[in-house]
């Protein structure tokens, strides 16, 4: 028997590192690979595993481990934090899918329990491959990303009712109000039963655990707490699944969850495998080749319908068009939750076979496509943003949008723009306070804009990657734009804005990674201040530190090595930065404009140019290559790729930009 088990085990792992290892390298989700696993193992595949129902209970304990987990990570104060998208975002993109996909169900011929409960499969994400993904773009903290993030976790907590329901909906708890008042007072019994454990019985039990400083003991503490309060809701007609959820939130509001936490989930991760070959195991490919078109169809409208849906409930929170279009595609695909889910409806009849087959291949599909569908989000929310309507629809219904407010404010002129506020925004916006320069502050977030206008700050709720937005923040007259927000394709599309629509302002801006520097500066950027490499500065110089070299010494280091950095960056983009020369000219530019191969300067002479004389501009200098030729000589001829410094009024920098640009002057 032992070894029949060791066999099975045997060949579940070895094929699956195999076949994740293809995903890893194809950029599909793993859970997609652990389904193709249990596919081909299954009965439906090759039949290579016979101990179905060994897998079967070594699943059921990857679902408590799950729950459980959530249960621990899942902290009451931080889900207050952001109350409002939990529970109105959420709310509205749970309720809303369920209905559009009820009518539908009912629609296409089925009854009532059935379109309620496909309604409740469909209305789930994947939180394990959306918060992957994002946190691999670097989104997890845009506006988009905390988003998502937000109606995640409703949708995580939303799968316990719903496991509660689902025997209601089977008619199994049907029997009338003596049968409901029962469960009622069961549930107020765990209600009380958890919230005596969380606050004095299990910290009071660990604290004597932790004192022993035993791992094993502490480990083995928390397994009998998840597994115990399993068992008694299981012994109260509840679900086991249920149980665990209420032990993790027993354990999140001790000081020991982080720990407890850290050493469940490896255990989780090998349970939760089992648990998703199980559901592979299941699912029979005959059904799709028998009829593929239809299934990708269904997939496609599964993915159009939920973009919908999720984009709008972060729109009707006061999210911006863009915002809400990433969010509402980051959500598209059916979540493993809905797998657990899945699970009840089939043990409870209320899924057949064949809609069990129809669900498992949808699912898999929209999860397959998601990194696809998150990487071509952004090219799809620009589209969706330059179509015709109007600019209130773009911006958003929040009351506080800039198109009611800006136009009321005093016009500014030489400003400064703070793009995103968040901690670098709040930074800027202080220390132009102290400097006495005048700012204007945008931002996606509607209660962050809110709070800071009662505080009398100058913020307006906008997304400053809209030519509307920009303008109505008078970016022309700007001076300067330094661009906070944590969306990768937000800043590339703010940077290159801004510059065509003021080609004399200077552009600095923050991004997460060294790679994004030498895109941004050539869009338009002068600065790009990478966190990465500040990151290891600050690094750097607390090592200097613990090893006690003096501060003049490590200060002086930390100057060469940023200078050193910032100048191999700039020369890694391709362009220069005027900004280093240290001149302070009032009413003057210094900019800098590329020659293009159909300019009317290339083949010219400075002094055949005769920018001086007849428009009042200097030429500081041409980078030629790596080569700069500072106060060049009248009969320097130019060539296509230089980049020319000038310096003049912004109103003749103006008009003699066409002429690098590739137009000419009359």
């Amino acid at each position: 028997m032992e070894s029949f088990i060791i066999n099975n085990l045997t060949i579940i792992f070895g094929l699956s590192i195999a076949i994740l290892y293809v995903c890893h390298r194809l950029h599909i989700p793993i859970i997609v690979g652990f389904l193709f696993t249990g596919m081909l193992l299954g009965p439906h595949g090759y039949g290579l595993i016979d101990a179905i129902e060994e897998v079967e209970v070594l699943a059921e304990i990857g679902i408590v481990l799950l729950l459980f987990t959530i249960g621990v990570e899942l902290s009451l104060k931080d889900l207050w934090a952001i109350k409002k998208a939990v529970l109105i975002g959420g709310s509205i993109q749970v309720l809303l899918t369920i209905g559009v996909v009820y009518f539908i169900s009912s629609y296409l011929g089925s009854g009532f329990a059935e379109s309620v409960f496909i309604g409740f499969l469909f209305s789930l994400s994947s939180t394990a491959i959306v918060l992957k993904l994002l946190q691999k773009r670097g989104e997890l903290h845009a506006p988009h990303g905390r988003l998502s993030l937000a109606i995640l976790l409703y949708q995580d907590v939303i799968v316990v009712p719903m496991i509660l329901v689902t025997p209601f909906l089977a008619g199994v708890g049907s029997a009338g109000d003596a049968a409901l008042l029962p469960i009622i007072a069961k549930g107020i019994g765990l209600v009380v039963l958890v919230m005596a454990s969380a606050k004095w019985i299990v910290p009071t039990v660990l604290y004597q655990i932790t004192k022993t400083r035993d791992s094993e003991l502490f480990f083995l503490s928390i397994i009998v707490v998840c597994l115990s309060v399993a068992w008694l809701t299981s012994s109260m007609g509840l679900s086991l699944a249920l149980g665990a959820f209420l032990a993790g939130l027993i354990i999140s509001e001790s000081e020991y969850s982080h720990q407890a936490l850290s050493n469940l989930i490896p255990f989780r991760d090998i349970f939760m495998s089992f648990f998703f070959i199980s559901i592979g195991m299941l699912l029979d490919i005959d059904h799709f080749f028998g009829n593929p078109v239809l299934f990708i169809l269904v997939a496609a409208g599964v993915l159009l319908l939920k973009s919908v849906v999720a984009g709008l409930s972060s729109y009707l929170l006061g999210f911006p068009m863009r915002t809400a279009v990433l969010g509402g595609l980051a959500l598209a695909q059916v979540g493993e939750f809905s797998f657990v889910l899945s699970r009840f409806g089939l043990e409870y009849g209320i899924l057949d076979q064949d809609v069990y087959q129809l669900f498992l291949v949808v699912s898999i599909l929209t999860m397959a496509v998601t990194s696809s569908v998150m990487s071509l989000s952004p090219r799809v929310a620009d589209r969706v943003v330059n179509l015709p309507m109007p600019s209130k629809l773009k911006c958003g219904f929040h009351p506080g949008a800039m198109m009611d407010v800006l136009d009321k404010k005093t016009h500014l002129e030489d400003h400064l723009i703070i793009a995103g506020f968040g901690f670098n925004g709040k930074t800027v916006a202080k220390a132009a306070t102290v400097a006495g320069i005048p700012y204007i502050i945008l931002d996606t977030n509607p209660e962050t804009v809110r709070k800071e206008q009662l505080k009398g700050e100058l913020v307006y709720y906008g997304d400053s990657s809209q030519k509307g937005v920009l303008e109505h923040a008078d970016i022309k007259n700007a001076r300067v734009l330094v661009v906070c927000i944590s969306d990768p394709a937000g800043t590339r599309r703010t940077v290159e804005l801004s510059r065509k629509l003021n080609p004399n302002l200077h552009i600095i801006t923050r991004t997460q990674y060294l790679q994004e520097m030498e895109p941004l500066y050539a869009l338009g950027a002068n600065e790009v201040i990478p966190e990465e490499f500040e990151t290891s500065v600050e690094i750097f110089v607390r090592l200097m530190k613990r090893y006690l070299i003096p501060k003049d010494e490590i200060e002086k280091l930390v100057s060469e090595i940023r200078s050193d950095g910032y100048e191999m960056f700039r020369t890694m983009s391709g362009t220069m930065n005027i900004y280093d020369m240290e001149v302070d000219i009032p009413e003057m530019n210094i900019t800098n404009v590329r020659v293009r191969s159909s300019s009317y300067v290339v083949g010219k002479t400075l002094g055949q140019i005769g920018l001086r004389k007849k428009y009042g501009v200097t030429i500081l200098a041409v980078r030629r290559s790596s080569e700069i030729l500072a106060n060049p000589d009248a009969d320097l001829s130019l060539t296509s790729g230089d980049v020319v410094v000038l310096m003049g009024t912004p109103e003749m920098i103006s008009k003699v930009d066409p002429l690098f640009a590739g137009g000419n002057i009359e």
